[in-house]
C-alpha cells in the first residue's frame, strides 16, 4: 500500500522513502536487488509531468546506491498500449493519422519527417535523450517486447484462467463514481501537466466483455492490427481463442498458448508486472486516489498474480506558468528536453528533490526562472561556506549528481539573469558578448566563453525562445533628441553625475554603485548612504532616474539591469546615447 503520514518536518524525503523501500524489499526479497519502477507511454511527446512519474524512484534508487544497496530502476515503456487519438500541435501529423487509431504504438508510422521507425520510438528517443542528460540510470523495458515475444505467456493464461476473479474485483468499481474532479474539469489558472492514468493507459476498458463472459485479454486483429475486438469463445483446456473485430470482421481462432499478437487490459496488466518484475516502489499520480482507480483495483488484482502491491507516494501535479492544461498525448506540451534547453541538469534535477511528492510545484519557462537560478546560486554558495540546512544539503547533493557521478557543471558560473540580458543585448555576437563578462569583473576577465557554459548557452536559448520580441532589448542607434532637450535641470544634472563617474566605476560592481548613487548625491545624502538613512522619496528618484536611462538608452520604461546594460552597449557609446 501506498506510504502514508509522511511528515512535514522530513528534513529529506528521499532518505525517509529509502529507508522503507529497503525494509519492505528484505521482508519481501531478502539479498536480492531492490527493484523500483516507473511507467511511461510514448502516446506523443512525453512531458514535464511524466518526468515526476521518474524522477521520484530515481532519486530513490540512487540514495539506495549511494548505501552501496544493489538496486533496479525499471522504465516500462507503454509502447504496445493502443494509438487512442491524433494529438494536436504534433509536427508532421495530421487527420490522415487517424486510420492508425487502435493500432499498438508501435505499428503507428513515426511522425513525418523522423529517423525513428514508428510513432513509440520517436517519442520515447527523447526522453531517452533527456534522461542521460540528467544522469537517470534505468533499464527499459518495451511491453512490446515482452509480450510479442511471449514474455508473459504464462501471465496470460493464468488471468484467463482466474477470468471470473479478475471480473469479481473490477465488479466492485464499475457502479461506482469515480471521486474527486474529473480530468479537464478542474479549474487551473496555471498549467497542470499530469501522467496519465496507469502510464498513459487510463481510456482503456476493463476486458472484453460479450456474450461468452468476461476476459482480460485484447487480442489485436490480425487483419487491420487494431484492438476493436470482442472475445467470442475460449477454452481453458486447449487455450483455443476466438475473437472477432468489430473494425473490419475479421475473426479467427487461435491457441493463447502460441498467440503473442494481444495484451492483457491495463487494469490487469499493471498488476500482473508488479508480480512479474517483483516491484517494491512505485509511485503513482494523484488521479489514482479515486474509487476504481488503476492503481486501486490493482491492489487486489495483483494478489492474484502471488504478487503484492509496490509502496509509494501519491505524486502531485507540476505546473507550468501561463500555458492550459494538458496530457501527454497532445503537442505543445514542454517536455523534459525543453526544459533542459533553457536551464541546466542540476536546476530541473533540484526542482523535483526538494519538493516532496504530494507537493505540487511549478517549472519556469517566464521571468521567473531566473529568480529560481538565483536562488540555486544562493544555495550553492551556502553549502560551499557550510551554512546551508542539512534538507538543503541533501537536495543540493541529489541535483548536481548520482552515486556514480557528478553532473558536468558550468566552471564559472555567473549570474543566470546577468548572462540572459547580455545575450539579449548582444544577439548571437559572441566577441561582444566576451567583451562585456569580462568587464563585469575586470579583475578576473574571462578567457572565453566555454568558461560560463553551458549556462550562457540555456540564458541565450531563454532569450531566443522564450521571450516575446515586444520584450528583447534593443539599443537605439541614435540619441533620442527631443527627449534630450525637454529635460529639466535635475535630470540633466542626474545625466552628468552618471557620465561624470563612467570611467571610475566601470564594473559591475561600480556601476551599480554609480546609477543607485546619483539620486542621492543629488539629494544631499553620500552616495554610499544605507536605505535606512534615507528618506521614502529616494526610491521614488531612483525610479524616475532609472527610467530616463531606459527611455534615452533602449526606448523602453524599463530594460536588463542597468549596470549589465551600461556594460552591454559600451562606455563611447553610453555617452552618445545620454547627449554627452
Amino acid at each position: 500500500m501506498p506510504i502514508v503520514g509522511q511528515s512535514t518536518e522530513t528534513a529529506d524525503w528521499v532518505s525517509r522513502f529509502a529507508d522503507e523501500v529497503i525494509e519492505e524489499s528484505e521482508r519481501r526479497a531478502p539479498g536480492k536487488p531492490v527493484v523500483v519502477a516507473s511507467g511511461l507511454s510514448p502516446s506523443g511527446p512525453i512531458h514535464l509531468g511524466n518526468l515526476r512519474e521518474v524522477m521520484t524512484p530515481h532519486l530513490v534508487a540512487d540514495e539506495i546506491r549511494r548505501r552501496g544497496r544493489q538496486v533496479r530502476h525499471l522504465i516500462s515503456w507503454d509502447d504496445y498500449d493502443r494509438y487512442r487519438k491524433v494529438p494536436a500541435g504534433v509536427a508532421g501529423v495530421d487527420e490522415s493519422w487517424a486510420e492508425h487509431i487502435g493500432k499498438p504504438l508501435t505499428s503507428v508510422p513515426a511522425p513525418k519527417g523522423s529517423a525513428h521507425p514508428n510513432w513509440a520510438e520517436h517519442f520515447k528517443a527523447a526522453m531517452v535523450e533527456s534522461l542521460a542528460e540528467l544522469g537517470v540510470e534505468f533499464d527499459g523495458i518495451s511491453q512490446t517486447a515482452q509480450y510479442t515475444s511471449g514474455v508473459y505467456r504464462e501471465q496470460v493464461l493464468h488471468a484467463m484462467k482466474h477470468r471470473g476473479d479478475i471480473d469479481a474485483v473490477l465488479a466492485q468499481y464499475r457502479t461506482k463514481p469515480k471521486g474527486g474532479a474529473k480530468k479537464g474539469q478542474k479549474p487551473v489558472d496555471e498549467a497542470e501537466l499530469e501522467a496519465e492514468e496507469g502510464s498513459g493507459a487510463a481510456a482503456e476498458d476493463d476486458g472484453s466483455s460479450g456474450s461468452a463472459g468476461y476476459f482480460p485479454y485484447k487480442p489485436y486483429c490480425g487483419n487491420c492490427e487494431k484492438d476493436l475486438t470482442t472475445v467470442t469463445a475460449y477454452d481453458d483446456t486447449t487455450t483455443e481463442l476466438t475473437y472477432a473485430c468489430t473494425a473490419c470482421g475479421f475473426s479467427e481462432t487461435v491457441r493463447l498458448n502460441e498467440f503473442n499478437r494481444g495484451k492483457l487490459v491495463w487494469k490487469v496488466d499493471w498488476p500482473m508486472r508488479w508480480a512479474y518484475e517483483g516491484v517494491v516502489f512505485e509511485p503513482s499520480g494523484v488521479d489514482h486516489s479515486s474509487p476504481g482507480s488503476s492503481f486501486q483495483v490493482g491492489g487486489q488484482i495483483v494478489g492474484i498474480f502471488g504478487g503484492k502491491q509496490p509502496i509509494g507516494p501519491m505524486y502531485a501535479f507540476v505546473g507550468i506558468s501561463g500555458m492550459a492544461k494538458m496530457s501527454s498525448s497532445r503537442g505543445g506540451v514542454p517536455t523534459p528536453a525543453d526544459a533542459l534547453k533553457i536551464m541546466e541538469p542540476q536546476l530541473l534535477r533540484w526542482l523535483y528533490a526538494r519538493r516532496r511528492p504530494n507537493q505540487s510545484f511549478k517549472i519556469a519557462f517566464d521571468q521567473e526562472i531566473q529568480r529560481l537560478y538565483d536562488e540555486w546560486d544562493k544555495l550553492d554558495a551556502k553549502v560551499a561556506d557550510g551554512s546551508a540546512l542539512p534538507g538543503d544539503v541533501a537536495a543540493h547533493a541529489r541535483a548536481v549528481g548520482t552515486a556514480g557521478a557528478e553532473l558536468p557543471r558550468t566552471p564559472r558560473p555567473m549570474p543566470y539573469r546577468t548572462l540572459a540580458s547580455v545575450a539579449d543585448i548582444t544577439a548571437g555576437h559572441e566577441d561582444q558578448a566576451l567583451r562585456i563578462l569580462s568587464e563585469l569583473d575586470p579583475e578576473q576577465p574571462l578567457s572565453s566563453l566555454d568558461v560560463v557554459r553551458p549556462r550562457f548557452d540555456k540564458a541565450e536559448a531563454w532569450i531566443n525562445t522564450q521571450v516575446p520580441a515586444d520584450q528583447r532589448t534593443i539599443v537605439r542607434d541614435e540619441p533620442d533628441a527631443e527627449l534630450l532637450k525637454s529635460l529639466d535641470d535635475q535630470a540633466q544634472g542626474s545625466l552628468r553625475l552618471l557620465l561624470d563617474g563612467l570611467a571610475e566605476h566601470w564594473s559591475l560592481d561600480g556601476l551599480t554603485h554609480l546609477v543607485y548613487g546619483v539620486p542621492k548625491v543629488q539629494a544631499g545624502f553620500p552616495a554610499d548612504a544605507t536605505p535606512k538613512e534615507l528618506p521614502p522619496e529616494i526610491k521614488t528618484s531612483q525610479r524616475t532616474f532609472f527610467a530616463l536611462l531606459y527611455h534615452l538608452l533602449v526606448g523602453r520604461d524599463t530594460g536588463p539591469r542597468l549596470p549589465t546594460l551600461l556594460l552591454a552597449v559600451g562606455q563611447e557609446r553610453v555617452r552618445r546615447l545620454l547627449g554627452a
